[in-house]
């Protein structure tokens, strides 16, 4: 890529890829293409067809996807196979179609196989069962990625897959119900602390391992493996570094201000015991993470309280 590359942002509004807009535009690229999902839904093939011939971008990130927690995964399991589905495909056909240079496909850490061994090597994908709770939405990350191997084989594409870890930062999603672990702790404990309340119940033992990373160090990720990586094998995005759901909720709870008491809920599901990615092969191109999760938890506060609270307590 050059500054005056044409560079499609897909999924610009969202956490992920908002943060790839602000890394790209950061490093001096300014011929960047966005097109919200009113003016453009990636899951209508016409329209996603028309948008490339018309605009011939040369390079794609391929941000744009329906995600959320647990509950959403497990509700709408349904719309987090056919949405995700329809928009992988349809975009990564597009920038076959249509010449683009470089394309570079986000997936998610779920693809891996529920009991694999930790930390997740990128050659776990398929040797086992998936976590049930979001096996949709993981069964359509796992099409992308072999949509992207495929159309390198036959077609010469040079398209590459990334798998980030759990992801936070800037405009995270906080609804009550949909959102992933940290935003909805954040929300929670706040809350709390605002009501005065004595306690706050989190879901499950607790006891489950995750890795998280702030949203800005995978964009920085995203856009020094488009400028340096080439190959088919998909590249896991991490920290190479885990934290337990407990420690987790004691850690936001303090950087909120919260003083009262933490409780969990051992009814509700854990989902996966650990998710650790091995981002050995990361590390030997040459990129590192530079955020640590307390200083990203309190960014991610920072703008919570700017762009959130207000309208969550309104």
């Amino acid at each position: 890529m050059n500054k005056n590359s044409k560079i499609y942002v897909a999924g610009h509004r969202g956490m992920v890829g908002s943060a790839i807009y602000r890394a790209l535009k950061k490093e001096g690229y300014h011929n960047l293409l966005t097109r919200s999902s009113s003016k453009v839904d990636l899951r209508n093939q016409v329209a996603v067809d028309k948008f490339f011939e018309e605009e011939k971008p040369e390079y794609v990130f391929l941000a744009a996807a329906k995600v959320g927690g647990i509950m959403a995964n497990n509700t709408y399991r349904a719309e987090f196979l056919y949405d995700n589905l329809m928009i992988e495909a349809n975009v990564i056909h597009a920038a076959y179609q249509h010449g683009v240079k470089k394309l570079c496909f986000l997936g998610s850490s779920c693809i891996y196989p529920k009991l694999a061994p930790q930390p997740l090597k990128e050659e776990y994908l398929l040797t086992g069962t998936l976590e049930q709770t979001n096996e949709p939405y993981a069964i359509a990350k796992i099409a992308g990625i072999k949509l992207c191997e495929a159309y390198r084989d036959q077609y010469g594409c040079n398209f590459i897959s990334v798998m980030p870890t759990n992801l936070y930062g800037y405009g995270d999603n906080y609804h009550p119900e949909n959102s992933h672990v940290l935003p909805a702790l954040i929300r929670r404990f706040h809350e709390a602390k605002e009501a005065g309340l004595s306690e706050v119940v989190v879901w499950g033992t607790g006891t489950p391992k995750r890795e998280f990373l702030f949203a800005d160090d995978l964009a920085e990720a995203c856009l020094f493996l488009m400028e340096h990586y080439n190959e088919k094998e998909l590249v896991n995005i991490g920290t190479g570094e885990d934290i337990s759901i407990g420690e987790l909720a004691a850690l936001v709870s303090d950087i909120v201000g919260y003083a009262g008491e933490i409780k969990f809920d051992t009814t509700k599901p854990d989902g996966t015991p650990r998710k650790l990615m091995d981002v050995s092969k990361l590390h030997a191109l040459g990129w590192k993470h530079k955020t640590d999760l307390r200083a990203g938890i309190a960014l991610a506060y920072e703008d919570f309280l700017q762009h959130h609270a207000k309208d969550i307590l309104a």
